[in-house]
């Protein structure tokens, strides 16, 4: 059995950048606390917990926070967030991923310039939520063709389409070709992370020639669902796991080559745990 990982697999620029950013704050061994977990992994937020990183899960557990370092987590927030804080008084380090920070400042400038902002993606996911929270009140999210089909601009409006960074990048370009039917008067930005579309084209391609895939990523990371999608599509035999401990490595006895990938928050230990299992199999089969 081959076993091959993606080039891409693990973390992406932004998370690692964040991450790093929560250890670095720990170890000054003051109060910490993130605005939401900090990234879409339960390994990686249980790890920070046990190193005193408290995590904040609404707005009125901020609004009680008196002392200490509030971290923003990589998929950013809302303006009210930041004005709560600033209220508040205390130390804010800002870990939002710099890619989802245009995406605010694009937003924040098109909504003072008149026009109906569309994003692109998943309404409940922490990052487009906070997006929202950029404009002036005139934002609507779509993520399936149906709402696409729905949606219509309103009169006299201009339309600037952004997109969740961690999207689907042929699905935002046919959602795109559908809303771009409604109105002449329509800018559309590509705004998905280029991490995301190679990680994803590459996936696409590993399981084009694997008998079977193994994405690795937390059951809340949404670029990580999109993986399994993408190579489910492609293969088959695709499994979705978090861990090593989720893996049932019986189930690969008779495939002759095995492909790996894992989302943009998946830490590179676990990927390497799941990696050598698999090698590992492939030796005693062998």
């Amino acid at each position: 059995m081959e076993v091959t990982l993606a080039k891409s697999a693990g973390f992406c620029f932004g998370v690692k950048r964040a991450v790093d950013m929560v250890y670095a704050e720990a170890e000054k061994g003051e109060l910490v606390y993130t605005y939401g977990p900090i990234i879409h992994n339960e390994e990686v937020v249980e790890d920070l917990r046990k190193k005193g990183v408290s995590v904040i899960h609404t707005v009125e557990e901020l609004k009680k926070i008196q002392e200490g370092t509030v971290i923003i987590r990589s998929h950013g927030v809302a303006k009210e967030i930041y004005d709560i804080l600033q209220e508040r008084g205390v130390r804010v380090v800002d870990a939002t991923c710099p890619f989802v920070k245009k995406i605010h400042n694009i937003v924040q400038e098109h909504s003072v310039q008149g026009y109906e902002v569309v994003i692109i993606g998943n309404a409940k996911h922490p990052e487009v939520e906070g997006i929202k929270g950029w404009g002036n009140g005139d934002v609507v999210v779509i993520e399936t063709a149906e709402e696409a089909e729905a949606y219509q601009p309103k009169p006299g409006k201009k339309v600037c389409i952004v997109s969740q960074t961690t999207f689907n990048y042929k699905k935002f370009q046919d959602l795109v070709e559908k809303i771009s039917k409604k109105s002449y008067d329509i800018i559309a930005l590509n705004t998905i992370c280029n991490a995301t579309e190679v990680r994803q084209s590459e996936a696409m391609q590993l399981a084009k020639v694997s008998d079977a895939m193994i994405v690795i990523g937390g059951q809340s990371s949404s670029n990580t669902q999109k993986l399994y999608e993408i190579c489910k599509k492609e293969c088959e035999n695709t499994y979705y796991i978090q861990t090593l401990v989720n893996l049932d490595l019986d189930a690969f006895q008779s495939f002759r080559s095995v492909g790996i990938t894992a989302g943009a928050s998946t830490p590179n230990n676990i990927i390497k745990e799941v990696q050598t299992a698999c090698q590992n199999r492939a030796l005693n089969n062998y």
